[in-house]
């Protein structure tokens, strides 16, 4: 039985220790799943760690990598033998696959990120040119986020880009580098819910208001407060599926009044996984198989599947 790694902060609660047995299954792959639980401010020694552990593991398939991939590439990009081009574009590896004892990274969430937010904003969600996008938080996720969007053939009018650590803004500086980005990009160190609540306050209408910080499942609480306004339509997306949610709460509070439509990390963690565990087993997964996955997942979870027209948990009011 060949053994997936998911490294995390509380991987214990994540619906994926029920939901891959049975994708494993559907898929017919002998397979079992093992969670790493790893501290925030885990030491970079304990990351290279995980990754020994794997390379020794004559089971190990590979890995996920959650909050950490960020910290993984700063601490362990010298142990792989091959890191994709969006792992070096934002020195992060969120996928690691054990080939012998030699490992492979890939940052997946560029590709993940675009799969969810098209799915739920459309194929082309930038056509009109007059959008702003607000992302709250830097690190693996948020910066994914930027360089698929800034690297859309049509982009929106505006990307501000938050973080309370000027270092993140720096590498994501970096990233958008090589990329021709044709929106203008604001580059913001905001450390409390006050700052970002005026630059989501400020933003266009219609805007998508992004949640990718961490805060509302790896720690409690909300990167914007209670006083937020959110621009009237704007689309609010939590990059999170569990936790406390606090920014969806404050978001669902002013969906009726405002048109918001309000959007948590579901969609986003199917995505991200099946793009995994494709990769890993070199089992390819799309169309229907990916309907077929999602399915089984909900059902899981007791989630309601949505309607071809719907996105997965979404309400607007």
């Amino acid at each position: 039985m060949r053994r997936l790694y998911f490294v995390g902060v509380s991987t214990s609660r994540s619906s994926i220790m029920t939901i891959f047995p049975a994708w494993a299954a559907a898929l017919g792959l002998d397979a079992e799943i093992r969670g790493i639980d790893l501290p925030l401010d885990a030491p970079a020694d304990r990351l290279r760690g995980v990754l020994e552990e794997m390379a020794a593991d004559s089971a190990a398939a590979g890995a996920l990598i959650t909050t950490h991939k960020a910290r993984m590439f700063d601490s362990a990009a010298d142990r792989f033998s091959g890191l994709d081009t969006w792992a070096r574009l934002c020195r992060e590896v969120s996928c690691v696959a054990v080939r012998g004892r030699s490992l492979l990274g890939w940052a997946k969430d560029p590709i993940t990120s675009r799969q969810a937010y098209t799915h739920l904003l459309g194929d082309d969600p930038w056509a009109t040119g007059d959008t702003d996008v607000v992302c709250i938080g830097a690190g693996g996720a948020g910066l994914a986020l930027t360089v698929a969007v800034l690297g859309e053939d049509r982009q929106p009018a505006r990307y501000v880009l938050v973080d309370k650590d000027p270092r993140r803004l720096d590498v994501a500086r970096a990233a958008l580098a090589p990329l021709d980005v044709r929106a203008e990009v604001d580059f913001v160190v905001a450390d409390g819910a006050q700052a970002a609540d005026r630059l989501v306050s400020a933003a266009s209408p219609g805007a998508l208001v992004v949640n990718a910080t961490g805060m509302g499942k790896d720690i409690p609480g909300s990167p914007v407060s209670e006083a937020v306004r959110f621009p009237h339509g704007a689309v609010a997306w939590d990059m999170n599926y569990r936790g406390d949610l606090r920014f969806l709460e404050i978001a669902r509070s002013q969906a009726e009044h405002d048109g918001l439509l309000v959007s948590d990390g579901w969609r986003y963690f199917l995505h991200g996984w099946t793009e995994v565990i494709a990769e890993i087993f070199e089992e390819p997964i799309e169309g229907e198989t990916f309907a077929e996955l999602a399915g089984i997942a909900e059902r899981l979870t007791g989630r309601s599947a949505p309607s071809p027209d719907a996105t997965a948990g979404f309400s607007r009011g």
